[in-house]
């Protein structure tokens, strides 16, 4: 794994969650290399975690990759609630069956 900007702080690192019911990712997977900038979202209404943050790829066709993990959101969602300036990065992945395993980080910039 490399090392993050050095304008950037890892607040956390995890796998993204829910992969396997993103609809044309493993069409999408190609597209997706480590270092790729990723953008998070908060989802205050989700009905199931009060604390939901999506991940997404960034540019004009953003890609809905997944959530951060239940358990793991809280102080990222409550950041992003508070408008710190998050963002995310790729760091790996592989696929296991069919999941794909995706492993980001968390970057709070400087």
């Amino acid at each position: 794994m490399s090392a993050p900007a050095a304008d950037s702080l890892v607040l956390l690192e995890c796998l993204v969650a829910g992969t396997t019911h993103r609809d044309g990712l493993r069409e999408y997977e190609p597209q997706l290399q480590p270092n790729q900038h990723l953008a998070l979202q908060r989802e205050p209404d989700s009905s199931y975690d009060d604390w939901a943050v999506r991940v997404y790829t960034t540019g004009p066709q953003a890609f809905w990759l997944g959530y951060l993990p239940e358990g793991r959101n809280e102080t990222v969602a409550r950041l992003l609630d508070a408008g710190f300036p998050l963002s995310a990065r790729l760091t790996h992945k592989a696929w296991e069956e069919d999941w794909l395993h995706l492993e980001i980080e968390v970057l709070l910039e400087r």
